[in-house]
Formats: C-alpha cells, sequence, structure tokens
C-alpha cells in the first residue's frame, strides 16, 4: 500500500510556542526529516517558519482569521475539509483535540491529557467543558487518536468509557538543538534577559495556571530557603495564565526573598535558563507527558517534580519527586539545596535519560498511525 498523504492542521499553535506549539514544530520537522509525503496548514505569521522547518513539505497558509478559538473552530468545520479534498491528501491530522466533522479523510486527533475530567477545578469552567465535549467527540469520530503516555491512554478509557476508540500512544521527543547542556555564554544571556546578575536561582517554567501548582511552589521555596544566609531567587517563567493563588502567595513571601516573574521568555534562552538553575521545580498536579520535565533534563538540570500522572514516565529514577503540598515540597527543595552530590548525580542521569526521547523515533510511530488511520478509512469505505 503506498504511503498516505498527510495534512497537518497547525493553525491551533499560538505565536508564543508553549508545550503543544512545540510538539507540532518538531514533529512538522521530523517528519519533514524521514520524508512523509507532508502538508502544513498553519496561519500566515508561521507560513516561513513552517517552510523552514520542513523545506520539503507543501505548507499553505490561511486566508481566514484564527486568532480565537471560535474563529479557528469555525474555520476548521466549514473550510478545512474542502481545503484537504483540493489539497488530495489522505489523512487529516488534528493535533490539539479538535478535528472538522464533515472531513472525507482518515483523521487523526492527537488528545494531551486527561484532567479536563480528572482535574475539572484546575481549568476554567468554559476550557473544560469545551475540550470534554471534544475528547469524547474526537475518540468517537476519529479514525485513530494519538496521546503522548500510557498513564493519558489508562486516563481516558477510564474517564469517557467510550468503546471501541483507538489510541496510539507515542511520546513526545526534545529538540537537542535548543535544549542542551548549555554554555556559560547561554547561561550569561539567560542571565541578563531576566536580570538576575550573578545570584543562584531556582527555576520554574510554565504557565501560571492552577494545574501548575505555582502557589504552592512559592510558599515551598519561601519555607525552604527563609531561614538561609544567601537564599537563592525563584525564577517563574512562562505565560502569566489565570492562577488567582498566584499573588496572594508571592504578597506573602518574606521581603527579604526574591521572586521573579520573567514572563515568557525567548525560546533560545531556555537551555541557559533551565541549565543554569541550581534546579528545576515541576510541582505539577497531573501531565499528560511533562515536555518541560524532558527539556529540563536534556538541558542539564537537577528537577524536582511529582508522580502525577504520566511525570514518571518521563522522569524515571533520573528526577527527583515530591508531593503537592507547601510542606512537601519545601523538605524536598531543603534536600536538594544541601547535597550538591545528589543533584549533580541527578543531572548526570538526567543526561542520560532525555537521550531516551526523540522526534524522530515519535516521527516513524506518527507515521505507522498514519498509516492505520488511512488503512482502517479505506477499509470502512470499502
Amino acid at each position: 500500500m503506498p504511503e498516505p498523504r498527510v495534512l497537518i492542521d497547525a493553525t491551533a499553535v499560538p505565536a508564543d510556542r508553549g508545550g503543544v506549539g512545540r510538539y507540532v514544530d518538531s514533529l512538522v520537522a521530523a517528519l519533514d526529516e524521514e520524508g512523509a509525503h507532508l502538508t502544513v496548514v498553519c496561519q500566515a505569521r508561521d507560513a516561513q517558519l513552517y517552510s523552514e522547518l520542513a523545506p520539503h513539505a507543501r505548507v499553505v497558509h490561511t486566508a481566514q482569521s484564527a486568532a480565537t478559538r471560535t474563529a479557528r473552530l469555525t474555520w476548521e468545520q466549514t473550510t478545512l475539509p474542502g481545503l484537504a479534498r483540493r489539497l488530495a491528501v489522505d489523512v487529516v491530522h488534528s493535533p490539539h483535540y479538535t478535528m472538522p466533522l464533515a472531513g472525507r479523510t482518515a483523521s487523526v486527533v492527537t488528545l494531551h491529557d486527561a484532567t479536563f475530567f480528572t482535574d475539572a477545578m484546575l481549568h476554567s469552567s468554559v476550557k473544560a467543558r469545551f475540550f470534554r465535549a471534544w475528547t469524547v467527540t474526537a475518540l468517537r469520530r476519529a479514525s485513530l487518536c494519538v496521546v503522548p503516555s500510557l498513564a493519558t491512554a489508562d486516563e481516558l478509557r477510564r474517564v469517557t468509557r467510550v468503546r471501541g476508540a483507538e489510541l496510539r500512544v507515542i511520546q513526545h521527543g526534545v529538540d537537542v538543538g535548543r535544549f542542551h547542556p548549555p554554555t556559560m555564554e547561554e547561561i550569561q544571556a539567560a542571565r541578563d534577559v531576566i536580570g538576575l546578575g550573578s545570584m543562584p536561582y531556582l527555576a520554574f517554567l510554565g504557565a501560571l495556571e492552577p494545574r501548575k501548582n505555582v502557589p504552592a511552589l512559592i510558599r515551598g521555596y519561601s519555607l525552604a530557603v527563609a531561614d538561609r544566609p544567601d537564599p537563592p531567587a525563584l525564577v517563574l517563567a512562562g505565560q502569566p495564565g489565570w492562577d488567582s493563588q498566584v499573588e496572594s502567595a508571592l504578597a506573602a513571601a518574606p521581603l527579604r526573598l526574591r521572586v521573579i516573574r520573567a514572563g515568557y521568555l525567548p525560546y533560545d534562552t531556555l537551555a541557559g535558563f533551565l541549565g543554569g538553575a541550581e534546579l528545576v521545580a515541576y510541582p505539577s498536579f497531573g501531565e499528560g507527558f511533562g515536555l518541560p520535565v524532558l527539556e529540563a533534563m536534556a538541558s542539564g538540570a537537577c528537577v524536582l517534580t511529582t508522580r502525577r500522572l504520566a511525570l514518571p514516565e518521563v522522569g524515571g529514577d533520573a528526577v527527583a519527586y515530591c508531593g503537592v503540598g507547601a510542606g512537601d515540597i519545601a523538605a524536598a527543595l531543603r534536600e536538594l539545596l544541601d547535597d550538591p552530590t545528589r543533584r549533580a548525580e541527578l543531572v548526570q542521569a538526567a543526561l542520560r535519560r532525555a537521550k531516551e526521547f526523540s522526534w524522530a523515533t515519535s516521527a516513524v510511530q506518527h507515521r505507522e498511525a498514519y498509516d492505520r488511520a488511512w488503512y482502517k478509512h479505506r477499509r470502512a469505505k470499502a
């Protein structure tokens, strides 16, 4: 059977690349490198980027606005099916929960996690309802759904009870060109962007949303370092998010401690930021995969995270673990800060483990998923 022609809908990728954006960008580049027959549909602002990431692919940008979720969803349901027919593709890969319902091609949908069901209170109510509905729809309607971890597959089967859905577990990779043990120049460049000077620091990277547990991290940090003569700073990098408890946690932190809200950092500073930290703390309530943990590991960081959902699948024995409460976080931070030998051991273990995750492997497995979806679609039509 010939290889299917695949369209990846990248229109949901925001300008400021978070985890989903890095997934789509890295997958597109790896698929192109692997020789996939690829079409990328994207917003106009991303056309040049995808042409560079995938020089052998056909890149098509949308004329319609996809700036809001409603506008993008309208485009997906009304315009994308016809575009897929005109471009003569065999499989449409929708990499962020939603999919065109009127499409006549095979369909693959990536479902990133199940927390909209299991921890709905950690999301806005509108967002939780939206993604619950589309997750169930994708499980019922797509030819095949991709999930990034065994934990996510198990949770989706448990909470949705959709029978007959085919789930393919394909782990993410890590972009070693971007995430690597940084040079001193890269560390200094990140420090300059943040305004740290020479002060040691603990790092967090992620959106400031309730699922990331940042208020507990701030309180745990305060408990862990308040009595130290030269306490490190805590740097919170990432999108502002909507966690209303962050401000109160910051207000309660002792005045002598320095907590920096760095905001969104340029992509090329992330290795220096992560690898230059005393440790990276990511005490999340649960992740569908945990790409920030893997990226920190590949950057030569000592990582502290939780055992929630997929995080142990990524970290294995190469990271330190803690509970989600401020006291648990504080105890783990103290232990790591007091034991530089342990931190160095974890750094070496993390670098070894990070090499087990590659976008090349992920691309091969995605191509197998496209083949399977196309086969199922053709068989259903026969």
